[in-house]
C-alpha cells in the first residue's frame, strides 16, 4: 500500500501506542470454548489434550516472538508478557495484539490433530479474542462438592497453571534479589545496536520450557533473573 494511491488509508489508523517504559500483557481468551469442550467431549474438569495443546500453541508464540518475557496459561486463557523496553511495532497495540491472537489461534489450529489424534476440528474452527476475564472464588469447594476433587492432590499443572519461558542456567538461591533488579531498572538502560543484535540472537537460541511453577513467591523471580532484567542468561550445562 505504501507508495500508492491507497495509501491515504493509513491516515485513518488510531493512534494507539502504548505508554512507554511500562510492562505490556497480552491476553489470549478462547471464543464459545463452552461449546467448544461440549463439541469435541473435553474431560471435566481438566482435559490434559486440551491444556497441552494450549501449552504447545504458546510456546511457538514464545518461539516465534523473541520480544515476550514470559507467558503463563490456565484453562482456555494464555496471558504472554513483553518487557517494558519493548519495541515491537513501535509498541501499537493493536499491532501487537493482533499478531499474539493469530498467531496462537492458527497454531492451536494446527497443532490440534496431534494432541486429539481421534476427532478431527471440523467448523465452526476454535478461534480466540485478546478480552480477559475469571473468576476463580470458591475454586477448591466447587470442585470437592461436585467433582469430589482435592484440589490439593491434583496435578501442578492443572493447580498451578502453565508457564513458558526461555531457560537460562538458574541462579543459586539467595545470591540475587528480583525486587533490587526491578527498581534499578526503573529507566531503561540503553543498548547498543551491536548488543542488542547479540541478546535478540541468544534468545533465539535459548530453549523454550513449558513449566509448571508458582510464579507468586519471589524464588522464581530471584532464581530467573533475565526474567526482569531482559538480558539473556547463562546456556544450561548439558547434564
Amino acid at each position: 500500500m505504501a507508495n500508492s494511491k491507497f495509501e491515504y488509508v493509513k491516515s485513518f489508523e488510531q493512534p494507539d501506542f502504548l505508554l512507554p517504559n511500562t510492562w505490556i500483557v497480552v491476553r489470549v481468551d478462547g471464543r464459545g470454548f463452552t461449546k467448544l469442550c461440549a463439541k469435541y467431549n473435553f474431560e471435566k474438569p481438566n482435559d490434559k489434550r486440551a491444556l497441552d495443546l494450549m501449552n504447545a500453541a504458546a510456546r511457538v508464540v514464545v518461539t516465534e516472538l523473541s520480544d515476550i518475557t514470559i507467558a503463563y496459561g490456565v484453562s482456555d486463557e494464555y496471558s504472554f508478557v513483553f518487557h517494558k523496553s519493548c519495541t515491537l511495532f513501535e509498541r501499537r497495540a493493536s499491532k501487537i495484539v493482533s499478531t499474539v491472537v493469530s498467531m496462537f489461534t492458527a497454531n492451536y489450529v494446527h497443532l490440534w490433530s496431534t494432541y486429539f489424534t481421534d476427532t478431527p476440528l471440523s467448523p465452526p474452527l476454535p478461534s480466540f479474542d485478546g478480552r480477559a476475564g475469571t473468576v476463580s472464588g470458591d475454586k477448591n469447594e466447587i470442585l470437592f462438592s461436585q467433582f469430589k476433587i482435592n484440589y490439593n492432590n491434583e496435578p501442578e499443572m492443572y493447580k498451578k497453571g502453565s508457564v513458558v519461558f526461555r531457560d537460562y542456567e538458574l541462579v543459586e538461591p539467595g545470591t540475587h534479589n528480583a525486587a533490587e533488579t526491578a527498581d534499578a531498572l526503573a529507566e531503561p538502560e540503553q543498548q547498543s545496536k551491536t548488543q542488542a543484535e547479540k541478546d535478540k540472537k541468544k534468545r533465539s537460541k535459548a530453549r523454550v520450557v513449558i513449566e509448571h511453577l508458582d510464579i507468586i513467591k519471589d524464588d522464581f523471580w530471584d532464581r530467573r533473573p533475565w526474567l526482569l532484567s531482559n538480558k539473556p542468561g547463562k546456556t544450561p550445562k548439558e547434564p
